[in-house]
């Protein structure tokens, strides 16, 4: 049984949707159940029209998450889905953690996570853990040494 219960919506390429899993587990290794809101292969969404994809499908989804946890590979900062979910959630104040994942490291990031991200982590449970409960400071490379301040100040609503 776990210990905490988190409420996530994991933002990712449809691509990478093998990689849910591992990450859930790890979670839950630390003893964190999360309960992911996200669109993947297991839970397709078969809409065409992208105002009802993102107004009808991904915004609530988004709602019912405490955190959107952002997954990064090579590929994710091509993404204009997954730029628009980072949007969409800094616009709702949601907690944002980008995550290295343990396969890629040093990939760049989608543009709307470097500039509105609350945090990046490892794949390392206890800091994915203490990012999702908000419970660090700053960011981390994906070796899990802290990062150089950015540029761009970031305002929370």
């Amino acid at each position: 049984m776990s210990d905490r219960v988190c409420n996530v919506f994991i933002s990712h390429i449809h691509e990478d949707d093998h990689r849910l899993q591992p990450l859930k587990d790890l979670l839950k290794s630390k003893g964190c159940e999360a309960r992911d809101s996200s669109i993947t292969s297991e839970k397709p969404n078969r809409a065409k029209d992208p105002d009802y994809i993102m107004n009808g499908i991904l915004k609530p989804a988004i709602d019912w998450a405490g955190t959107l946890v952002v997954l990064v590979t090579p590929d994710t900062k091509d993404s204009d889905w997954v730029n628009k979910e980072i949007t969409y959630a800094h616009e709702q104040g949601k907690n944002i953690v980008g995550v290295w994942d343990d396969q890629h490291t040093g990939c760049e990031l989608p543009d709307a996570l470097e500039q509105v991200a609350d945090h990046m982590v490892p794949w390392d449970g206890d800091q994915i853990v203490d990012a999702i409960f908000d419970r660090m400071d700053g960011w981390r490379d994906p070796q899990g040494d802290p990062m150089t301040p950015r540029s761009i100040p970031r305002y929370r609503c």
